[in-house]
């Protein structure tokens, strides 16, 4: 079992991994793809990379979170942060990348996970007890 650093070490590092997704795939959206795609699946492309960057820093204030207070809410966010990257972010990616339109559907479940998230970390801040 991880030790709580480990623990807050690895959520700093999903938090920079995803913001390196983020910049790749809103680079590649703005300077490969603008001309190769249609222009709503570059849209999605850079839609998923402004939420995936947004929540790349939220996963980075749960490590932060995590070495201030106690309790379960504050990697219960977490975790919310990153299914919401994956499906929603991920979903958008996947669907302008190969057009493959069902895949669609995953994607409002990764904003309700963002949503959650949010929720999460919200209640772990007025409920926290000092680490």
């Amino acid at each position: 079992m991880m030790a709580d650093h480990g623990r807050e070490r690895a959520w700093l590092a999903l938090g920079a991994l995803n913001g390196g997704i983020a910049v790749v795939f809103g680079a590649v959206a703005a300077h490969v793809l603008a001309d190769r795609l249609p222009e709503p699946r570059v849209d999605w492309i850079a839609t998923g990379a402004r939420y995936e960057m947004v929540h790349a820093l939220a996963l980075i204030a749960v490590a932060w979170v995590r070495t201030r207070w106690r309790g379960w809410l504050g990697a219960a966010a977490g975790w919310g942060f990153l299914i919401g990257c994956v499906l929603f972010a991920g979903g958008l990616y996947v669907a302008a990348l190969t057009g493959w339109r069902t895949v669609i559907a995953v994607v409002p479940v990764g904003g309700v996970a963002f949503i959650a998230g949010w929720a999460l970390l919200a209640a772990a801040a007025l409920t926290a007890r000092r680490a």
